[in-house]
């Protein structure tokens, strides 16, 4: 079967961000199947552009059988509501010219967000007379909505009815959270499936001891307290700072923020201001290099803000800290906390709230053996019930299924 997948933020493995796309098309390869992915160029973390300067595409062959198409984009992912509007709208377009380009497709995989590629695979998926499967990541546009980044009204009913649009002309639709199902089926799925969110157990060993990362950054001895992710509105970071603020007389603890994106400059202006030593903020790291940094940490920290419907949200970055074999702070409410806390793998803090994060940390950092339970808890439950050969294994079943 060839399948072509629409993916703007696609991210390999020698990029920062999340390789749940990277990682289960390699699986595909491997049981026979060929994947072209259309991608754009310009890393939805940083903003910076693969693409040589004047080049339309730059085509990349990273496996056999993986074929990646990254094609132009507008490379302003981090300026504002409008200039990300117009990226989008840009790879749109880009990849449905590309796409048209390739031929014997048997299946188009769109993904969301953003909404807009959904749009092209959809549009490629019926002039190929291919069946269309449209994944859901994120609930947009209602993660925007309740964050305050999509405002106008009019830009909000068109968006609702293009997302109502789309998931009713999916063959089937794929939501990697428990908790988004209700929600698509609200609005018009026919027939959905839940391919959740995990990790390669393999690209972690819990055994490590970070020396090399700690003694890069000048972190040796220390108690560190790990963010690897996007720097955004929505993952409330200032209330990390905030947290560090409170702890900065324990010398021994240290929060690390490994990462990039739009209030990233603010947040280190904010922590310059507060004059908080014990916050370091370090760029983002290829997926292939996280198993150091992560190595390094004694807890690892996933937070966004205190929103009703953030509650539905399987992080992937969750599902990599228990795979390395670390406890999990966990400022997130909601479906991702039942499995935090089923597999006893971490600490639960309500989102928003500095005090109870630190208190938080200071315990865990007062029980270094119970610290370390948890982080092997959380390992075992990732091999049992969110590996990635076993997630790919189902997605590769539900395609195999259409042809």
């Amino acid at each position: 079967m060839h399948i072509l997948l629409i993916h703007q933020a696609f991210a390999a493995l020698d990029e920062a961000g999340g390789t749940r796309h990277f990682e289960m098309s390699s699986y595909l390869a491997q049981r026979g199947h060929r994947v072209t992915i259309i991608a754009s160029p310009v890393s939805y973390l940083t903003g910076q552009s693969r693409l040589p300067q004047n080049r339309w595409l730059q085509k990349e062959s990273p496996l056999p059988g993986v074929t990646i198409l990254r094609c132009y984009t507008y490379s302003a992912l981090h300026r504002n509501f409008v200039h990300r509007v117009l990226s989008f709208l840009s790879f749109m377009l880009s990849s449905f010219i590309t796409g048209l380009g390739v031929g014997g497709v048997d299946l188009v995989w769109g993904t969301s967000p953003p909404l807009f590629q959904g749009v092209t695979a959809w549009l490629l998926a019926s002039l190929k007379g291919a069946p269309f499967i449209f994944e859901i990541r994120d609930l947009w546009p209602e993660f925007a909505i309740a964050v305050g980044v999509l405002k106008n009204p009019l830009l909000i009913r068109l968006s609702l009815w293009l997302e109502g649009f789309l998931y009713r002309r999916a063959d089937r639709l794929i939501v990697n959270s428990p908790g988004f199902i209700a929600h698509v089926i609200a609005r018009g799925a026919r027939w959905v499936e839940l391919v959740p969110n995990g990790a390669d157990p393999h690209m972690f060993d819990p055994s490590l001891t970070g020396a090399p990362f700690r003694a890069q950054h000048q972190l040796a001895g220390k108690f560190i307290v790990l963010y690897a992710g996007a720097h955004g509105l929505s993952n409330d970071l200032g209330v990390v700072l905030e947290t560090a603020q409170l702890l900065r007389a324990q010398a021994s603890i240290h929060f690390v923020l490994v990462g990039a994106g739009k209030e990233k400059a603010a947040l280190i202006a904010q922590a310059q201001a507060l004059g908080l030593s014990n916050v370091s903020f370090l760029p983002p790291i290829p997926k292939q290099e996280m198993k150091t940094a992560l190595a390094a940490a004694d807890a690892c920290l996933a937070i966004l803000k205190p929103i009703e419907c953030y509650k539905t949200t399987y992080p992937n970055k969750v599902f990599d800290y228990m795979a390395a074999g670390r406890p999990v702070l966990l400022a997130i409410d909601g479906v991702i906390r039942t499995v935090v806390e089923d597999a006893a793998a971490g600490c639960y803090v309500p989102p928003g709230n500095p005090a109870a994060l630190a208190a938080a940390v200071r315990c865990l950092a007062a029980d270094p053996a119970a610290s370390r339970q948890m982080g092997l808890a959380g390992r075992v439950c990732v091999e049992k019930q969110f590996s990635r050969d076993q997630l790919s294994q189902k997605l590769a079943l539900i395609f195999e299924e259409m042809e």
